[in-house]
């Protein structure tokens, strides 16, 4: 071995420091070749879908050896054994074999590796493709999250006009929009009117042609169109030199077919029509349209739409019920105003039968009574004459009644007697009605210009005309001057007047007071309080006649017929105190032991066995003076033992004598009634038991 050595001669030989070097770089270049096997290792260990291992165990292999190889040469700088030359040749030869190896594996192995690197590229691009679609459905789920938002503000209301400007708020504010207008056709749909504008509170109104091609290319699609910025539907911006105009997009509105309804504003047509909303991108950015945004913009149109039809079926439904609600309160208004007709006439029937029937049953009874006896030519005048009809109730009530006359009335006058007797009758009436002491005075003059008088009346005489002064003064109960104007309406019970004993005015001074403004005239009344007595005055106008008229005195014969009901005990019931001391007054004319009363109450406390028959005043509508028939049933348990029952009423209706035998009453006798009439209903009653007269 040492020959072999000895026999190896260096070819480059060098000093010290050269081998120094060489054998410190072939020491790094082992322990770095060393190294990379087992990085290798670690690679192959920790890759499950690495293909290729078999080549990194090839190139493990011969990185192993070329560290070997250099590892072992750093014996060779020195006397070495012809051992470490054979080791340093076998480690060189199998080097040579595994290198050779791995380069024939590498013409194999790069055309794999060069599909794989294509299938990596195929892989980034389907990658980048998933990412793209990805992003899309990320805008898409965007878009329709705007969407719904958008749906929920333009439906939270059915106002027409909030939805239309919710809609371009929440645009302007999803898009970040510069502008946002809607266009609205105008009733005769040959043009269409800036409506509603997103950033202008009050837009100018101005209008263009529906025919324009920038409109009519929006119309004729449902889809989002791009128009050029400067067509005169988009000309809504401030102009600037400094930038270019932002992108702008235009989109048709369906509107509702209007042949079932008629909205405001909006064309009466039954064809199709269509707003125009146009939007615009602003105009300091390069920014344009997305096709999201495009697809959010035409579904917002057509949520729109529909928002619009339920708008407008919304609004016709209000004004149909509007309608309906004005047809029923009409109708309603109509139906009390009917009702309150009915009431008013039934009070009228009803005030008419007691106001009139009541006096005028003291008057027929009265003058019934006078006609029976032998009568003096002054007192059949008394019940001939309109104004002295009173007398006989005054007479009865012990109040003297006086007439006036001036000297200077002249003697025929041209006037309606009737209107004139009427209404001293109602005057006089009423002054009657209210006095129950002292006296009654009737002043008739003519009228002077200075004589007092309302400040509202002025009398003007005339060569043709005068005026008519009657003053009708009593003692009676008087009246509180705040209640003096509550007297001439109708149906009118003051505090002073409205006692249970002589009811309220009625009808009386209504009708007088209608009377009096007919003939031109004045109607009022004084009092200085109640228990001061009252002076009703009136004027009225009446013309001035040349002609002498001749009159005379009536004759009324007598008639006299002589039926007596001697010792028949009658009960009188009546409010009226005029009213019973008349019908008294018949009773005992015609021979009856009479007794009276004025309220239910006395009447059952008086009432006995005794009474053959009992007489109820019934005018009243209230069912007060019906139910004492029920109590004279309850206390004469017989038949026999119990008085007849009959009712005096002055209404005529038939729920009168209705109520009157389901109460259990014997007869109804209507008001008036005259000294004939109660001798008959007597004969009648006493015969039969039972007297109802046709009503």
């Amino acid at each position: 071995m040492m020959e072999v050595c000895n026999c190896i001669e260096p070819q480059w030989p060098a000093d010290e420091l050269l081998m120094k070097y060489q054998y410190i770089s072939d020491f790094f270049i082992a322990v770095a070749y060393f190294s990379i096997p087992l990085e290798l290792i670690y690679f192959v260990k920790k890759s499950a879908v690495f293909p290729y291992r078999w080549v990194l165990v090839q190139f493990g292999a011969f990185i192993v050896l070329c560290g070997a190889t250099h590892l072992i040469n750093l014996w060779t700088f020195t006397t070495h054994s012809r051992t470490v030359a054979l080791v340093m040749t076998t480690a060189k030869v199998l080097t040579a074999v595994v290198s050779c190896a791995t380069a024939l594996m590498l013409v194999h192995i790069i055309p794999d590796l060069l599909s794989v690197k294509t299938r990596e590229l195929f892989l980034k691009n389907k990658a980048a493709e998933l990412d793209r679609e990805m992003g899309l459905i990320r805008t898409q789920e965007e878009t329709g999250r705007h969407v719904r938002m958008l749906t929920h503000e333009i439906r939270s209301t059915l106002d027409r006009h909030t939805i239309l400007k919710t809609t371009l708020v929440e645009l302007g504010r999803t898009l970040a929009l510069e502008e946002c207008a809607l266009w609205m056709p105008t009733r005769t749909g040959l043009e269409l009117q800036l409506s509603y504008t997103l950033r202008q509170q009050h837009p100018v109104e101005y209008t263009v042609p529906i025919q324009l091609p920038v409109i009519n290319q929006v119309f004729v699609t449902s889809r989002a169109v791009k128009i050029s910025p400067n067509s005169p539907v988009a000309r809504l911006r401030p102009v600037s030199g400094k930038y270019l105009l932002g992108e702008v997009v235009a989109v048709r509105v369906p509107l509702l077919h209007l042949s079932n309804f008629q909205i405001n504003d909006w064309p009466e047509l039954s064809t199709k029509r269509y707003a125009l909303m146009v939007l615009m991108l602003p105009s300091d950015s390069a920014r344009q349209w997305h096709v999201h945004e495009l697809e959010l913009v035409e579904v917002v149109a057509d949520q729109v739409a529909v928002a619009l039809s339920h708008a407008a079926i919304l609004e016709e439904s209000m004004r149909a019920r509007d309608l309906l609600m004005e047809q029923n309160v009409a109708l309603d208004i109509a139906r009390r105003e009917a009702e309150t007709a009915i009431r008013a006439r039934n009070d009228f029937l009803a005030v008419m039968n007691h106001e009139m029937r009541t006096p005028m049953h003291a008057i027929i009874a009265l003058s019934s009574l006078l006609q029976e006896t032998e009568l003096t030519p002054e007192q059949r005048l008394m019940v001939e004459t309109v104004l002295n009809l009173i007398k006989p109730i005054a007479v009865v009530k012990k109040l003297p009644i006086t007439l006036n006359l001036a000297p200077d009335l002249p003697e025929f006058v041209v006037g309606d007697e009737k209107r004139l007797m009427q209404i001293i009758l109602n005057i006089v009436g009423n002054a009657v009605k209210f006095s129950k002491q002292g006296s009654i005075s009737v002043t008739a003059l003519v009228t002077k210009s200075d004589n007092r008088a309302p400040p509202d009346f002025f009398v003007v005489p005339t060569g043709s005309h005068f005026y008519l002064r009657v003053k009708v003064k009593d003692l009676g109960a008087g009246i509180n001057p705040q209640d003096i104007p509550k007297l001439f309406t109708k149906f009118a019970q003051t505090q002073s007047l409205a006692t249970r004993s002589s009811g309220g005015s009625g009808l009386g001074l209504a009708i007088s007071k209608r009377f009096v403004n007919l003939m031109e005239g004045n109607i009022w009344i004084e009092s200085e309080g109640v228990g001061k007595g009252c002076t009703a005055i009136f004027d009225v106008k009446l013309g001035i006649s040349n002609e002498s008229k001749q009159s005379g005195i009536p004759k009324v014969p007598a008639n006299p017929q002589h039926v007596n009901f001697a010792g028949l005990k009658v009960l009188v019931m009546d409010e009226n105190g005029v009213s019973r001391m008349v019908t008294k007054g018949l009773l005992v004319h015609l021979g009856c032991e009479v007794a009276t009363v004025s309220s239910s109450e006395e009447c059952l406390r008086v009432v006995s066995h005794e009474h053959r028959v009992v007489f109820m005043d019934v005018c009243t509508p209230g069912v007060e003076n019906y139910q004492i028939a029920l109590r004279i049933h309850e206390k004469f348990t017989k038949r026999h033992q119990r008085p007849l029952l009959v009712a005096l009423t002055g209404n005529t209706d038939k729920s009168t004598k209705e109520r009157c035998m389901s109460f259990g009453l014997d007869g109804v006798l209507l008001k008036p009634v005259s000294l004939d009439n109660m001798r008959n209903v007597l004969s009648d009653l006493l015969e039969h038991r039972v007297l109802y007269e046709a009503m």
